[in-house]
């Protein structure tokens, strides 16, 4: 009987359905969908299947009426909810992280006045010099999420992007050769830097803790990573935490230049209002000092007239 009056309802709800309705189901599709490529390939995508398994379990037991099975799984659904909380800090940070950096709250910024061109050009010297002669390297390039975590746990350095300084960091037996270099657009910010290490557990074998550490801090930040392998030289990008093999100078070259001469993006609705505010507001003062400055004028007449 319940099945029945189960059924009867979907069925009266899809009969009366509205245009709010649909709008609000599209809505939440795209909050799980995004949700879910936050937590796909980390430890918590196993956890929250089998978080949806145990509520599918305690629907089915509240339908066969098994009233201590319901009990203690609606128990341990409460007592488990801060223990989520807990377990997926990781995910969580990533998620406000994403929604700090959506375009619905930025829009397009060009970077410093120093020319892209140069910096993209050292860099790329920098890592085929360093692929040619073997020597291991680790470069994250920073963008919109802040690093200052990672760079306290390095060595300040502040000055500008150059081949030679990058070959000479990284040359082994150095002071600063062991980590990760930090560059903010022409700056390198600081070198020796240590990074977290990913989670994922699918990666190949020959991956070793400096394609780990790059992995893990492009899966927590925008960063874009690059990894020169000591063993090989092969060249290395990690975004967004996937990582890319292999590359060449040139293929570097262009995912770089993606990086510091990004394409202006269309701006958003919200962009557009707080543009149309600010001039609305620019007007209105320029129109009252120009208000002010011609009611001077007016009044300077006045007094060489008396």
């Amino acid at each position: 009987m319940t099945g029945v009056k189960f059924f009867s309802s979907i069925k009266d709800t899809l009969l009366n359905i509205k245009f709010n309705n649909v709008i609000d189901i599209l809505i939440m599709s795209i909050i799980i969908y995004n949700a879910y490529k936050l937590v796909k390939e980390t430890r918590a995508e196993q956890l929250a299947k089998g978080f949806f398994i145990l509520l599918l379990v305690t629907k089915l037991s509240e339908w066969f009426k098994l009233y201590t099975l319901r009990w203690f799984l609606n128990w341990l659904l409460g007592a488990g909810l801060l223990a989520l909380v807990v377990i997926f800090q990781p995910e969580i940070r990533r998620a406000f992280e994403f929604i700090g950096r959506s375009k619905f709250f930025n829009k397009y910024k060009k970077g410093g006045d120093n020319k892209p061109n140069a910096v993209v050009e050292e860099i790329v010297q920098a890592c085929a010099s360093l692929s040619r002669q073997r020597i291991g390297a680790l470069i994250v390039i920073q963008r919109k999420t802040g690093l200052g975590e990672i760079l306290e746990t390095g060595q300040m350095i502040n000055g500008y992007v150059s081949m030679g300084l990058l070959i000479n960091i990284f040359i082994p037996n150095t002071p600063l050769h062991d980590g990760a270099v930090v560059i903010d657009r022409d700056i390198i910010k600081a070198a020796a830097c240590f990074l977290p290490i990913t989670d994922n557990k699918n990666l190949a074998k020959d991956l070793g803790t400096r394609h780990r550490a790059a992995l893990g801090i492009s899966e927590k930040s925008d960063a874009f990573v690059i990894v020169v392998s000591e063993e090989t030289g092969a060249i290395s990008t990690c975004e967004g935490g996937v990582i890319s093999r292999f590359l060449d100078p040139d293929t570097l070259r262009k995912k770089l230049v993606e990086i510091y001469e990004p394409k202006p993006v269309e701006k958003n609705l919200l962009s557009k209002f707080i543009e149309e505010f600010s001039t609305t507001e620019q007007e209105k003062e320029k129109a009252k000092s120009e208000e002010e400055m011609h009611s001077k004028e007016d009044g300077d007449k006045k007094d060489e007239e008396i």
